[in-house]
């Protein structure tokens, strides 16, 4: 464990107007790919609108990994049909970690930052890096790409053992509190 910085909990949350790929429905899972591990959520039968809530826990030894998932519709004699994909950088939410090692006593529901939707990081909606008692976590709403419609809920959230390396471990980071902290203070008036 002395090569691993944290663990990631990628929390997948559920499945919003997914694709149609069986008669009238589909049997919808998540595969998901961090480097060389891959893990996957359970098939929910017969449903467009899944909920999982299922938390997939992944070894982080690189900070510049990207998270790569797809969604499949479960059948029987073929093979499983792709429903969408989508690739997230991690850059932004381990910047966050990062700077919040220099944090303390933040008030809770404090956006440590903000992320746009682009052409490049599969956003539906704006998405916030939160500071909510101690820990930092990141809800996206994920547009599927390579399919007709279709999204994914998702949560990011960060934690470290005492056999982990840490994101310390990675180099020094710029800490610009001024800015995080007038965030803060916005934040808590919308």
């Amino acid at each position: 464990m002395s090569d691993i910085l944290g663990f990631l909990k990628v929390i997948v949350q559920r499945g919003i107007n997914l694709a149609i790929r069986d008669a009238i429905t589909s049997d919808p899972y998540v595969v998901i790919h961090i480097g060389q591990q891959k893990l996957k959520t359970h098939v929910i039968k017969r449903n467009c609108n899944p909920v999982w809530n299922e938390v997939l826990i992944f070894s982080i030894k690189d900070p510049n990994v990207s998270i790569k998932l797809a969604v499949y519709d479960k059948d029987t004699f073929t093979l499983d049909d792709q429903m969408g994909m989508a690739e997230i950088d991690l850059k932004p939410y381990i910047a966050a970690l990062k700077m919040a090692k220099g944090l303390h006593n933040l008030p809770n529901s404090c956006a440590l930052k903000r992320i746009q939707p682009s052409q490049s990081n599969c956003l539906s909606n704006e998405s916030s890096i939160i500071w909510e008692n101690g820990k930092i976590t990141q809800d996206m709403r994920i547009k599927l790409k390579n399919v007709e419609c279709g999204e994914l809920l998702i949560q990011l959230d960060w934690n470290e053992t005492p056999n982990c390396k840490g994101l310390e471990s990675e180099g020094t980071y710029a800490c610009f509190n001024h800015i995080y902290i007038y965030i803060c203070v916005q934040h808590e008036y919308t």
